[in-house]
């Protein structure tokens, strides 16, 4: 489903992404792990359309996406839940989530999709006249991830959605993200919470430096030793 290959990304000077290639095949959960800076988020961005590679190419259904706009690629079925939820505040939860729609084309059922979101969570329909400012950070999470999930995507890409949560509401995303992958999406995740990530994740790739150091299945980097020493705290 998506390829990236020999991926390079700059901030200025600064090499963020050094030489990166990974897979995300149709039907998996796919996780980055890596430190603070490692480039996890700017391979996300680069996918999504919101930055540009200096060098190398993102293939998504056989097709080469570099040079596409953020919104055409979320027509083409990739949706980013983004690291720190960025909901739009002054406007409410149903408002929100009804911008979630905008790239979808004339016709589409914004009410049924509106409905499997309240379904997948019921605590936003409880609010959904609620300025989304005003909800938890768990809250807004959930609202970051439904409001993705109203363009219908094919692939879901999260940045680090377990951030600043409570370890009750961690749980809690987590396994909303396993009930997103069971009914048909494929996720790629980012996650600094990497034993909750591998142990949900069909595959893992474990970057440093802007590049991937190791990969493996979610058990198989989950049982190794330096993969514990480095990021699971053992």
């Amino acid at each position: 489903m998506l390829k990236v290959e020999h991926l390079m990304v700059n901030y200025g000077a600064i090499k963020a992404v050094k030489d990166v290639s990974f897979e995300v095949h149709t039907g998996e959960v796919v996780t980055l792990i890596g430190a603070n800076g490692a480039g996890k988020s700017t391979i996300l961005k680069t996918i999504s359309g919101i930055m540009r590679a200096k060098a190398g190419t993102v293939t998504y259904e056989d097709r080469v996406i570099n040079m596409l706009s953020a919104s055409r690629i979320v027509q083409l079925g990739i949706s980013q839940v983004p690291e720190g939820r960025h909901v739009f505040e002054g406007l409410s939860v149903l408002e929100n989530l009804q911008l979630g729609a905008f790239t979808q084309p004339r016709g589409f059922d914004v009410s049924t999709a509106l409905d499997e979101v309240f379904a997948q969570f019921p605590v936003l329909a409880e609010r959904r006249k609620q300025d989304a400012a005003t909800l938890s950070g768990g809250e807004q999470q959930m609202l970051a991830m439904g409001r993705a999930l109203m363009a219908k995507p094919k692939l879901l890409l999260l940045d680090e959605p377990s951030m600043g949560l409570s370890p009750i509401y961690i749980q809690k995303v987590f396994d909303i993200i396993k009930t997103i992958h069971a009914q048909g999406t494929t996720v790629l995740l980012i996650e600094q919470n990497a034993t909750q990530a591998l142990s949900i994740a069909d595959r893992g790739y474990v970057l440093a430096s802007g590049e991937v150091k190791m990969t493996g299945t979610g058990a198989e980097l989950l049982a190794n030793k330096q993969v514990q020493s480095t990021y699971l705290g053992g």
